[in-house]
C-alpha cells in the first residue's frame, strides 16, 4: 500500500454506524409539524403512525438503492407526501426534512478507531476524503459531519446528491479523486461494501479494501479486507517505518 497520496471513505458502517431505527424520534417530529399540516390542508391530518407509515418508511428504500443514478430527493419527498394525500408546499415540507434529518444526525454513532485512524493518517501525509451515497441535500448531510466531528477532519467530501449519480458510476469517483486532488493509482478506497467500495474503485483504477466491522456482509474470499478501521494505518506506513 505504498505510494499513496490520499484515502477515500465511504461513511455510513465504515467511518460511522447508525442506531436502530429511530422511530419514537421520528414521530415526535411528525406530531410537532401536525397542527401546522392540518391548517395548511384545512382538515384533519392522518396519525403520527400513519405518516411514519405511508411517507417516511418507503423513502428508506432511497438510502440503499443500487441504481447508479440518484434521486433528486427533494422531489422524491415531495411526490411521497403528494401521493399519500399531503399536499404541502415546499417550505413546510424542507421544514419537515429539516427536522426529519436532525433525528438521523442524533442517530449517528462514529466508531471509535475514525477519529485516531483520520489523524494517524493525516501524520502520514496522506489527504483524506469521503465519497458517499447520500440522496439527501448536501448541505444536510454536511451538518451531519460537522456535528459529529467527522468533516474537520477531512480534505474532501463528495455526496452522490452532488454528482447525480450512485457509487460504483465511475462519474462519482472522478469527482471524490477531482476534490481530494489525487490521481486513481495513488489512492486507497475504504469501505464495507464489495460492488461499490472495491468493485467499483478498481475499475475507477484505485486500490481498495474492505473494512468488515460493520459490514452487513463478509467480503469473498481473495478480496482485501481489514477487521477494524485501526489496522489501516499499518497498511500505509512505508515498508522501512514498520519495521523499526
Amino acid at each position: 500500500m505504498r505510494d499513496t497520496d490520499g484515502v477515500l471513505f465511504d461513511y455510513g458502517r465504515t467511518l460511522v454506524t447508525f442506531t436502530p431505527y429511530p422511530k419514537d424520534e421520528l414521530l415526535a417530529v411528525i406530531r410537532e409539524f401536525r397542527p401546522r399540516i392540518e391548517a395548511v390542508l384545512g382538515v384533519p391530518a392522518p396519525e403520527a403512525e400513519s405518516i411514519l407509515h405511508e411517507v417516511l418508511q418507503p423513502l428508506e428504500a432511497y438510502v440503499s438503492s443500487e441504481t447508479e443514478d440518484e434521486v433528486d430527493y427533494v422531489d422524491v419527498y415531495r411526490d411521497t407526501w403528494h401521493g399519500a394525500g399531503l399536499k404541502l408546499p415546499d417550505d413546510l415540507l424542507h421544514q419537515i426534512l429539516d427536522s426529519e434529518q436532525k433525528v438521523w444526525d442524533r442517530a449517528v454513532r462514529v466508531d471509535p478507531d475514525t477519529p485516531i485512524v483520520l489523524a494517524a493518517l493525516r501524520k502520514l501525509g496522506l489527504r483524506l476524503g469521503i465519497c458517499s451515497n447520500a440522496p439527501f441535500p448536501p448541505a444536510m448531510m454536511r451538518r451531519q459531519m460537522e456535528s459529529n466531528g467527522i468533516a474537520p477532519m477531512v480534505d474532501a467530501i463528495v455526496f452522490s446528491s452532488e454528482v447525480g449519480k450512485r457509487k460504483p458510476s465511475p462519474e462519482l469517483y472522478r469527482a471524490a479523486l477531482d476534490a481530494l486532488r489525487t490521481s486513481p493509482e495513488r489512492t486507497l478506497f475504504v469501505g464495507d461494501r464489495v460492488r461499490e467500495d472495491y468493485e467499483g474503485p478498481r475499475a475507477a483504477g484505485m486500490r481498495a479494501v474492505i473494512v468488515t466491522a460493520h459490514a452487513e456482509d463478509a467480503p469473498p474470499d481473495g478480496i482485501p479486507s481489514i477487521n477494524r478501521l485501526a489496522e489501516l494505518p499499518h497498511l500505509l506506513r512505508p515498508a522501512r517505518a514498520r519495521r523499526v
